[in-house]
């Protein structure tokens, strides 16, 4: 069993995929931060980078966002296939600074990185994808039925005949569907593509031309053809919004879509907020007792798996199976949850078996299996550490919801009072030589070290300098923070 639950603030909108009853994935949309992901924009190049093979392109966004050659349209891809390996398209023969173009957004802002666009447009119906400067039609590789891929792909075929340019996919959702659903489609994203054409015409620079559903009815478009059975909403205005959507695009479904007014919240069903606040910590307990801990870094995720208090039944090797066997069956769930993305390197714990270790890839396969976001499984590398990518178009979790730590800067530690009291007496020694009293300004924990456990050092530092040394507590510096003023 499948269902959705959609909770709307007044501020942000989350929602949670619910599979058997177990939260798989989290999904956040904060109000005038919302999802960037297949908008349209009116785009004006900023710079070209030769050396990049790409342009930075002004959409009105905080930072420009990212060009690539091979996103743009008119990019001779039969010539540089022609061409040998060394060689590279010029991206200065495709576009220059100043220039103008509609752009869609294919990943979102992460980090300090900016958006990645395309030129290459797509625009999503119920049932297909439409591409203005695509051609032919094509089959979600999800439908593995080769007749219904057939029947789906003549029916198109021969409903766009006549047509000139642009190009269709099949979305799963697809499957099973008439001649006239297809045809509605086909329909609708005509008229939204002469829209957006008409907006960018008198668009202004920096501007959104066509903007993607919000969270609410994005989840009903995308989520509801995977085999959903429910989905329970808290807000009545969005409840409305929903079933209006379902009337049009996806009838039948309207039934699925049920407005919860309970005075019960509707994360605490299946412990929703605990999962969110679960899936900010660092360590993610085993049933057997072990535990992972999940670093992310800019460069790529770490996950350390260790036994912690399984001691096992039998010998060594089976105690590190069993626990990496566990570790490799949550670890597909956590990825989902807190979104992880890019590189991820997976540190079990060392085995001496083969069988083993395949066991461990089939068991982490088999984890993976029900993600959509594309992953690829590297294998284990010569230092028994696993590698394996998986496709990042949002931010994850935790970036949606922390920010760094101000005392350590996103370090993940801070200098101990010891470190912070031996950097103050070094101090103290270069002002030796100014004149008047010396005050130390410092966090309350370095004062107190340095009036207690350092005390002897601090008074033969005063004879040293020969001078009186003044101890002040600021109460907004950080522990590794401090001054010494000459008064």
């Amino acid at each position: 069993m499948i269902e959705i639950l959609i909770n709307v603030g007044p501020r942000e909108t989350r929602a949670a995929l619910i599979e058997d009853g177990v939260v798989q994935e989290i999904f956040i949309e904060h109000v005038g931060r919302g999802r960037l992901v297949s908008n349209l924009y009116k785009g004006r190049v900023t710079r070209v980078l030769p050396g990049m093979q790409a342009a930075f392109v002004d959409i009105g966004l905080e930072r420009t966002a990212f060009l690539h050659v091979d996103d743009i349209i008119g990019a001779p891809l039969e010539e540089a296939a022609a061409a040998p390996a060394a060689a590279a398209i010029d991206v200065r023969r495709l576009i220059s600074p100043g220039e103008e173009l509609l752009v869609q957004v294919v990943k979102d802002p992460i980090g300090s990185k900016g958006a990645r666009l395309s030129t290459f447009i797509t625009l999503p119906a119920r049932y297909l994808v439409y591409l203005p400067a695509g051609e032919g039609v094509a089959v979600s590789a999800k439908i593995d039925d080769e007749a219904e891929r057939v029947r789906l792909r003549a029916l198109v075929s021969e409903l766009r005949a006549g047509e000139t340019g642009g190009g269709y996919i099949l979305r799963t959702a697809a499957q099973g569907a008439s001649v006239e659903a297809l045809r509605e489609d086909m329909d609708y994203l005509e008229r939204l593509w002469q829209h957006v054409r008409g907006r960018a015409a008198v668009a202004a620079p920096g501007s959104v031309v066509h903007e993607d559903l919000h969270l609410a009815l994005r989840l009903l478009r995308d989520e509801l053809p995977r085999g959903v059975g429910a989905v329970r909403v808290d807000s009545a205005d969005t409840y409305r919004r929903m079933s209006a959507f379902a009337e049009q695009f996806m009838p039948g479904a309207s039934t699925r879509i049920e407005l919860y007014d309970e005075a019960r919240p509707i994360f605490a069903l299946h412990g929703v907020e605990d999962e969110i606040s679960r899936a900010l910590e660092r360590k993610v307990m085993l049933k057997s007792g072990g535990h992972l801990v999940i670093d992310q870094t800019e460069a790529m995720t770490t996950i350390d798996v260790n036994t912690g208090g399984y001691v096992g039944h039998r010998n060594l090797e089976e105690t590190c199976f069993r626990t990496n066997l566990e570790a490799a069956e949550v670890i597909g769930r956590q990825l989902r949850l807190r979104n992880l993305g890019g590189i991820i390197i997976i540190d079990f714990i060392d085995m001496q078996a083969e069988a083993h270790r395949r066991q461990i890839l089939a068991a982490l396969e088999r984890s993976l299996a029900g993600d959509r976001a594309q992953t690829r499984i590297v294998n284990f590398s010569p230092l028994g550490l696993l590698e394996l990518t998986r496709k990042r178009t949002r931010e994850s979790l935790a970036h949606l919801l922390c920010e760094p730590c101000r005392a350590c800067e996103g370090r993940g530690f801070v200098k101990t009072a010891e470190t912070v009291c031996n950097e103050i007496f070094r101090e103290l020694l270069r002002q030796e030589r100014a004149g008047g009293e010396l005050l130390v300004l410092a966090h309350q924990t370095v004062v107190d070290r340095l009036l207690e456990a350092e005390s002897a050092t601090l008074a033969a530092l005063r004879a040293q300098v020969g001078r009186a040394v003044r101890l002040q507590v600021e109460a907004l510096y950080g522990v590794d923070q401090f001054d010494v003023v000459a008064l």
